[in-house]
């Protein structure tokens, strides 16, 4: 830690930062913002050689004792600030006293997806709320990894890491120009893939189909899948509508069946 306090907001090191909440300067850097105190912690606690920086304002609050803890254990410079600079760095309108710049590290689909039990596939997910959402729901079910593949949302989106609340930090991610190359990856290392798609059976929880490691695909927002893409998976299943909703939204949906896939193959370890 310095002694200085960055006090302008409009310097070329805070622009540089700013700069990162768009995906050109995400790719060229290879960097990304990493917002919040939850978020913050779980990169040191869990990711922090791919920490650069924290920025944090001065205060007492408990958490930055302990971020200040951890930044100082893993060897992560932690620069203060003042409020209006984290303000102009942050993406946020209301900053939560603290950011991190962090090194963009995503792993090859093969590598992210063997030997694992359960993967989820985003295809065209293009709402960064959703996409991460869908990645906190995986790696709540014990997921062993999440893969981008097609068009969808930059996994290191600066709402996408927010929505995570630093589930982002637990598991492989891994980005795929196509559908096809991910469920390749899948079956390559062991899995069975499953469209989860309106057009499909019924999903039952005591299906012997969710018993074996599994990745399931999940669909944009709007369009879903379309025949083609659905054909790349072994199977396509549904969630039954018992009410009266006409639909699940994309993130309820995954974390349904994600966690049904869960609680069958924990239910056949015990068997």
């Amino acid at each position: 830690m310095t002694g200085e306090i960055l006090e302008n907001p409009r310097s070329p090191r805070v622009r540089r930062v700013a700069a990162l909440a768009r995906k050109k300067e995400r790719q060229q850097s290879g960097r990304f913002l990493v917002e919040g105190p939850q978020a913050v912690r779980e990169l040191l606690q869990h990711r922090s050689g791919r920490a650069e920086t924290v920025y944090a304002t001065m205060g007492t609050e408990a958490w930055q004792y302990e971020l200040d803890r951890l930044a100082s254990e893993e060897g992560v410079p932690i620069e203060r600030v003042t409020d209006a600079v984290l303000a102009a760095m942050a993406e946020t309108v209301q900053p939560q006293g603290v950011l991190a710049v962090a090194r963009v590290e995503d792993e090859p689909v093969e590598d992210a997806v063997r030997g694992v039990g359960l993967v989820a596939i985003l295809h065209e997910v293009r709402d960064p709320g959703n996409a991460g959402a869908v990645l906190r729901a995986a790696d709540a079910a014990g997921a062993g990894a999440v893969v981008f593949a097609g068009d969808s949302v930059d996994p290191w989106h600066p709402k996408v890491v927010r929505a995570t609340t630093g589930s982002l930090f637990h598991l492989p991610i891994a980005v795929t120009p196509t559908l096809g190359e991910a469920v390749a990856a899948a079956r390559a290392g062991g899995l069975s893939v499953i469209a989860a798609d309106v057009h499909g059976e019924d999903l039952h929880p005591r299906s012997e189909a969710l018993r074996d490691p599994i990745a399931w695909v999940f669909g944009n927002e709007a369009r879903g899948l379309s025949v083609a893409e659905r054909a790349l998976a072994d199977r396509s299943l549904r969630l039954p509508i018992y009410g009266e909703a006409e639909s699940l939204n994309l993130a309820a949906a995954a974390a349904v069946c994600l966690y049904t896939t869960a609680f069958a193959q924990r239910l056949t370890r015990r068997e």
